[in-house]
């Protein structure tokens, strides 16, 4: 057996064992498990890592990083149709352009500035794209996301001044605590604010996520394993 084809087998086995904990999870919570999105994150990877994943049907895919993501998908796109890509990384406004031209979602939406440059380019693009507010749960200083205080004021902002049409919220738990409490945090804001998507749970509390409401997880080294680090992204 080759190196390339115990890679496929192995990503697609642990693709079908995510997919399968996923509906295994929706049922126990009385949910069904079509109304939970999985976003394969695929960030750090290179393209030989991504297709034994693209080859089992899936088409959904996470990325951090805008000039990452510009390197392997166009090719990826052209290869395998149907691609929906999600940018779940922070960005900075002067790489809006691009990532409104690139992805199909946006994950990140935190703050004004952001929010206004989306808009624009979007506007500009011709081009819609699903947003979601990112939320700083656990009000952490060096994590990216709007304080919980200020939610309802920037999702008011977004719909009235800048007429987004909004997704839903998303949020990452701070690594020590119990991400239960954030996920029905995170629901319930949601639930106050009228916006049904729920961006949360990753490898280690998908399940949990799943359990609370979750609409889209972002599993990554649960279905293409552990990841390299990266250099930071030049701005």
């Amino acid at each position: 057996m080759t190196e390339t084809t115990q890679m496929l087998g192995s990503a697609a086995e642990r693709l079908a064992e995510v997919e399968a904990r996923i509906a295994e999870a929706a049922r126990e919570a009385g949910r069904d498990s079509a109304d939970v999105r999985l976003i394969a994150v695929s960030k750090t990877f290179e393209a030989p890592e991504i297709r034994p994943v693209l080859a089992t049907g899936h088409r959904i895919f996470g990325e951090n990083r805008v000039q990452e993501a510009k390197s392997k998908w166009p090719e990826l796109r052209n290869e395998y149709p149907g691609i929906e890509l999600h940018l779940i990384g922070p960005l900075q406004s002067n790489k809006a352009k691009e990532a409104v031209a690139l992805f199909d979602a946006i994950h990140t939406l935190d703050r004004p500035k952001i929010a206004r440059a989306i808009a624009d380019e979007m506007k500009a693009q011709g081009k819609r794209l699903q947003l979601f507010v990112q939320v700083n749960t656990g009000e952490e200083p060096q994590k990216a996301g709007i304080a919980p205080a200020d939610a309802a004021t920037f999702v008011r902002m977004c719909r009235e001044e800048l007429k987004l049409d909004l997704a839903g919220l998303m949020c990452i738990p701070p690594v020590d605590e119990e991400p239960a409490v954030h996920f029905a945090f995170l629901a319930k804001l949601a639930g106050e604010l009228g916006l049904s998507g729920l961006s949360m749970g990753m490898s280690d509390d998908f399940e949990t996520a799943v359990a609370l409401g979750a609409t889209h997880v972002r599993v990554g080294s649960a279905i293409f394993g552990s990841r390299p680090p990266v250099a930071a992204e030049p701005g």
